[in-house]
């Protein structure tokens, strides 16, 4: 079941080709708009609150990476998330290095709770620091493993009625119903900026068109990143091998390497 709702969505997203904003991270911008137009999505890199407004009323979602954050973009991030909730769309928060920073926690912390339809998508000590426990986060890399997150992200779930998706050496997806565990991509893909930032990007497009838990994006992208691995020689290679991989993925090659471990609640 879960497989075909991954196909399925990602045939949303090429048919559809969602227009996603993002206000992402001056180091990513390029990397993130790239991933969204391999998967066949519409990305715009939009700041301005001038337009905002009527942005959030034709776009499909909102992406919102606060990786360089600072005080000018702080009120265009609230004001686009409440633009967002006006118009009854999805929004992505990326809470880049949370815990890192009392102003990162709190931005990040602020935005969960202003968000009305909100997935958050992060690393393990992004997804620990923001519901309050102890992380080892190292800037914005994580020093804890996605298992320690579990229950952190269950925490969040409760807290902003949000979908979680923690992704590392194994992406846990974590949702009111399910708590699904894939295990794919690839040791090299840390070394390439941006894979995470990509894969917040991604779940904007899938959230678009309607699957809003995080899993269809998680699995597209880890495939795709443990297909390119196979065929770089380093984070170079990997960087544009990735992208390929993300333009030719189809329906048989996601069923013949998707490792997907699903537990339901009642």
């Amino acid at each position: 079941m879960f497989t075909e709702n991954i196909i399925n969505a990602l045939a949303a997203v090429r048919k559809q080709k969602p227009l996603v904003v993002n206000i992402t991270n001056y180091v990513v911008m390029n990397n993130t708009a790239n991933a969204l137009l391999a998967i066949g999505a519409s990305p715009i890199m939009a700041h301005s609150q001038e337009e905002m407004s009527e942005m959030m009323s034709f776009a499909g979602a909102l992406v919102i990476n606060i990786g360089t954050l600072d005080s000018v973009w702080i009120p265009r991030m609230r004001f686009a998330v409440q633009q967002a909730n006006q118009y009854k769309k999805p929004v992505i928060l990326d809470p880049v290095g949370c815990g890192a920073t009392t102003l990162r926690t709190n931005v990040a912390r602020e935005l969960a709770e202003l968000a009305e339809h909100l997935i958050i998508r992060g690393n393990a000590s992004e997804i620990i620091a923001l519901s309050g426990e102890q992380s080892q986060g190292k800037g914005v890399d994580a020093q804890d493993s996605s298992n320690a997150a579990v229950n952190a992200a269950r925490n969040l779930l409760h807290n902003y009625n949000a979908n979680v998706v923690i992704s590392g050496e194994a992406d846990h997806i974590i949702s009111a119903t399910n708590h699904i565990t894939l295990r794919n991509g690839s040791s090299l893909m840390p070394y390439v900026t941006g894979t995470g930032c990509s894969l917040s990007a991604l779940t904007g497009a899938f959230a678009a068109v309607g699957e809003d838990t995080g899993l269809a994006a998680a699995a597209v992208m880890s495939v795709a990143g443990e297909i390119a691995s196979k065929k770089s020689t380093g984070p170079g290679s990997l960087q544009v091998n990735l992208l390929d991989s993300l333009y030719n993925l189809d329906n048989e090659t996601l069923k013949a390497h998707l490792i997907l471990n699903a537990c339901s609640f009642k």
